[in-house]
């Protein structure tokens, strides 16, 4: 496919040509070149394009491998220096988020909430169908460690998928971020929510906004041991992340008996990091963290070493892509530990968790838009991706695609309104 090169490595008189090539060529004719391109391919570019426009590229960590393997129809396996980490780099996993699929009326920050009109011909289940055909779903993480005379497959129950949230929903997600940072700034938020410490060092100082619960890290400043803090309030699930969750249970990236009721916003700036640890036990399992605006490692193993400020070096490197779910559960979040080096641009983590119904904090109201979640069935999965295949076939013989109106996709949509940022903190904003 696409081989990696060096920065200081001279490309060859026919690459120089190709490169020059491609500049003379209009917007149109790019297009044009990359049509029949397989998904793979695009994939990759999409994600190098991307940290390209973040003026960074992925940075390199510096642990070594031991008994990992990837098979070789799912992933690759880059050939690291000698003394260099392994990547498991997944290429199929990446699938295109079918941005084609929907109006980009539906992102606009301005559009008015307007009932949803029926559908006939089942066109709504049909864009879903679509939809969920093309998420990249990787599950079978290998890497063995010896624990107590047993060799260990520490990353089983660790899942990655790819193509979950559109392009255009992921800008809306960051876009209700910043909001929501901006509001902490402001104090419109209930005290333990937003969280923005002083950086006095490389890798300390990262945002955290939280939602559903107040997490402790470490003992605080009243004596309150790491874990949910029952007797602190913070804001409930906005919107937004309810949408999320929603979203990922019924595209079976998340399962109905662990519906996330709390999440934790991480928003890094260049160089800030999460050190080694294993997400504390007041959090059910399986829970997932989501990636946006810039690709990062993430870095497992039952002995992670600190290098240094941000520095971290494991057995096994994960690149997580941008707009990945990452899900956490078994071995993966029990046995191995995992840490997120420096990253090398601007970052955002949501971390989606359920409490234990012995660690709710006791004011905690459960939100009944989260009950009785069920995912798509399983059994038209099948005639699904058939369909999606011989609309692909299709649309490569006659060069056209269906596009639906903005408001076809009805309740299936990703659709976020100005009523679906209603003003947290409110009256109940105390503890300043």
């Amino acid at each position: 496919m696409m081989a990696g090169k060096n920065s200081g490595e001279k490309l060859p008189p026919e690459n120089d040509d190709w490169i020059n090539k491609l500049k003379n060529l209009e917007i149109s004719e790019i297009d044009e070149l990359f049509n029949g391109v397989c998904v793979d391919c695009k994939s990759l570019l999409r994600s190098r394009l991307s940290n390209l426009n973040n003026g960074r590229s992925l940075k390199e960590g510096n642990g070594k491998s031991s008994k990992s393997s990837i098979p070789c129809f799912d992933t690759k396996t880059v050939s690291p220096p000698s003394n260099g980490p392994k990547y498991i780099t997944p290429e199929k996993v990446d699938k295109p988020s079918m941005r084609g699929l929907f109006s980009p009326q539906l992102f606009e920050s301005n559009v008015s909430r307007v009932p949803t009109p029926s559908v006939s011909n089942g066109s709504s289940d049909e864009e879903e169908w679509r939809r969920f055909s093309q998420i990249g779903r990787k599950k079978n993480f290998v890497h063995f460690e010896r624990i107590k005379g047993k060799d260990i497959n520490v990353l089983q129950g660790l899942e990655l998928h790819t193509g979950v949230f559109s392009p255009e929903e992921q800008k809306k997600i960051v876009d209700s971020v910043y909001n929501f940072q901006r509001m902490g700034q402001k104090k419109q938020l209930m005290a333990r929510t937003y969280t923005e410490p002083a950086k006095w060092m490389r890798g300390k100082g990262r945002v955290t906004i939280q939602f559903g619960c107040c997490y402790n890290y470490a003992v605080d400043k009243d004596g309150n041991p790491p874990g949910i803090i029952r007797d602190e309030e913070v804001d409930p699930l906005p919107p937004v992340f309810k949408q999320m969750i929603k979203r990922m249970v019924k595209w079976h990236v998340l399962p109905p008996t662990c519906v996330p009721n709390s999440c934790i916003v991480n928003i890094y700036d260049e160089g800030d990091c999460i050190p080694p640890h294993i997400d504390h036990h007041d959090f059910l399992r399986p829970f997932c963290t989501v990636s946006f605006l810039t690709e990062c490692n993430i870095l497992f193993g039952t002995n992670l070493k600190v290098a240094g400020p941000g520095e971290f070096s494991g057995p096994v490197t994960i690149p997580l892509p941008v707009g990945s779910v990452l899900v956490l559960n078994g071995n993966g979040a029990d046995v191995a530990k995992h840490c997120v080096p420096a990253v090398p641009a601007k970052r955002i983590s949501v971390t989606f968790r359920r409490m234990d119904t012995t660690k709710i904090p006791y004011n905690f109201l459960s939100d009944p838009e989260l009950l009785n979640l069920t995912p798509l069935r399983q059994g038209s999965a099948t005639k699904a991706s058939i369909a999606v295949q011989d609309s692909h076939h299709e649309t490569k013989a006659t060069g056209r695609r269906h596009e639906p109106n903005a408001r076809e996709v009805g309740g299936n949509s990703f659709a976020l309104q100005e009523a679906d940022f209603p003003s947290l903190g409110g009256v109940k904003s105390r503890k300043r």
